[in-house]
């Protein structure tokens, strides 16, 4: 599947993706208030304009028959956590990863990964970094698979409420020799 970098026009279809995978991921497990209020802080069109028009954000989109199926969010900057155990110089978050449940193992989650690691290594960055939720383990899974190592728990707020996420670490120094 086509994986491309996504354009300004593309705000509308990303906001109405990431609310639809997230809803469907998480509604049932998060309050109805709390989500709702994170879907509209998080992916409402102007938060996605804004992100797209970030020269530190760079998003890659999958698109089949002009239907966005998956992004990722790509965020030039390093782990608020304390300590920043991750110590990479110039790090890359991977602020989002989402894929259309109707992709998922068909190996196009391995091929966006693909993307981004080229995409980190090409812009000049040493290590990835990203939050999974702990009840997760489907994803904590797909990280290891792909080279990711726990180095400990953060927090991700999402409206009134606060869940435990792992930080995941990827470094890209042994990619570049």
């Amino acid at each position: 599947m086509p994986i491309r970098p996504a354009l300004p026009a593309d705000a509308p279809k990303l906001s109405a993706l990431g609310e639809r995978l997230w809803r469907a991921t998480y509604e049932g497990l998060i309050p109805a208030p709390d989500l709702n209020q994170h879907l509209a802080q998080t992916f409402g069109p102007t938060q996605q304009a804004a992100e797209l028009a970030d020269p530190a954000c760079t998003t890659l989109v999958i698109e089949e028959d002009g239907v966005l199926l998956g992004y990722t969010l790509l965020r030039a900057r390093g782990p608020e956590a304390e300590g920043n155990a991750a110590a990479f110089a110039r790090p890359c978050e991977i602020a989002r990863f989402y894929l259309d449940h109707s992709l998922h193992g068909s190996g196009t989650a391995q091929e966006l990964m693909a993307a981004i690691l080229a995409h980190a290594m090409s812009a000049g960055h040493d290590g990835l970094w990203l939050q999974v939720w702990e009840q997760n383990p489907r994803a904590i899974r797909f990280y290891a698979k792909a080279g990711f190592r726990d180095i400990g728990e953060t927090v991700y707020p999402v409206g009134a409420l606060v869940y435990q996420d792992r930080l995941l670490v990827h470094s890209l120094m042994a990619r570049k020799l």
